[in-house]
């Protein structure tokens, strides 16, 4: 007979339907297989899929692993969101709960909640801090790795850089929202680029300080086609790192460093709102944080032979 696996479909990172990145949420992932997380992860095609577990090391609450279509996560952001939001509304964690911890592979990873009577309303998770890559020379074989002028990127100033807050990525800054839109990968330009460099993100975060939208702070898209993701709609494993990217670089003001929201997916019409804080301490960065809002898309049940 096969076993029946119940899991909750959240959209993440925006507080209406259709909006935000999706996220299958399996509430218990025991008795799977990796291969079979991995293929389940694959069947839903949603950006990530998670599965809880119990609570493998002293401080979690739960484990929880996370699959994009291709690969496993060490960390990431809308499925901490997203798993925080679905677990609360199964009960798993009670309300009024202010604090949970999840085991990632990176390790423990805390979550603050807040909460709007009985509904939780709002999750913070906090990432590791920062590490900086050397910047990457030569803007022109960045914009061409992007199909982009070298002007789009060498007109800023700024540095193409990766940023980890446990996960890699390449930020990449723009002179213009137009020139996030008119991105388009090109593989072969983009692998001989990390080639050379000796650089190995999850994924090339573009964004421009001309946001569109009076409450963000950059308009941003991300691109992750090695882990089987043409485009992310929204990636908080990624704005951590542009938090700190955008303070270190002076493109945010320390007053403003914990108040950043970055709008992505709109191109692909699903925008996302994705909060970010930045803590300091004498200059230095102190604290990541990522959060958000999530909505209920719905629930179902999935038979594994």
């Amino acid at each position: 007979m096969p076993r029946s696996y119940r899991y909750l479909h959240y959209d993440v990172f925006t507080d209406h339907l259709f909006g935000g990145n999706q996220l299958a949420v399996f509430l218990d992932g025991r008795g799977l297989a990796d291969d079979t997380m991995q293929a389940i992860a694959k069947e839903m095609n949603f950006s990530e899929t998670t599965f809880v577990l119990p609570p493998e090391t002293p401080g979690t609450d739960v484990r929880m692993r996370i699959f994009t279509p291709g690969d496993e996560m060490p960390m990431a952001g809308h499925p901490t969101i997203g798993t925080t939001f679905a677990l609360a509304r199964a009960g798993v964690i009670e309300r009024g709960r202010t604090q949970f911890v999840f085991g990632c592979n990176i390790g423990p990873v805390p979550v603050a909640l807040t909460w709007n009577g009985g509904d939780l309303g709002f999750a913070w998770m906090t990432q590791p801090l920062p590490a900086f890559g050397e910047p990457i020379p030569d803007p022109a074989r960045t914009a061409a790795a992007l199909s982009l002028s070298p002007t789009a990127v060498a007109g800023t100033g700024l540095p193409v850089q990766v940023v980890s807050c446990g996960v890699p990525f390449l930020f990449v800054p723009l002179t213009a929202r137009r020139a996030v839109d008119n991105v388009v990968v090109n593989p072969g330009v983009l692998d001989t680029l990390f080639a050379a460099t000796g650089a190995s993100p999850n994924g090339v975060f573009v964004f421009s300080a001309e946001p569109g939208e009076p409450r963000a702070t950059v308009y941003s898209r991300m691109f992750a086609p090695e882990l089987g993701i043409t485009e992310d709609p929204a990636t908080g494993g990624a704005s951590g790192p542009l938090g700190c990217y955008l303070v270190r670089h002076r493109m945010v003001q320390p007053d403003k460093a914990d108040s950043m929201i970055s709008l992505q997916g709109v191109k692909m019409g699903r925008p996302s709102h994705v909060h970010i804080a930045i803590g300091l301490q004498d200059g230095e960065i102190s604290r990541v944080q990522v959060g958000g809002e999530a909505v209920l898309a719905g629930e179902a049940t999935l038979y594994v032979s």
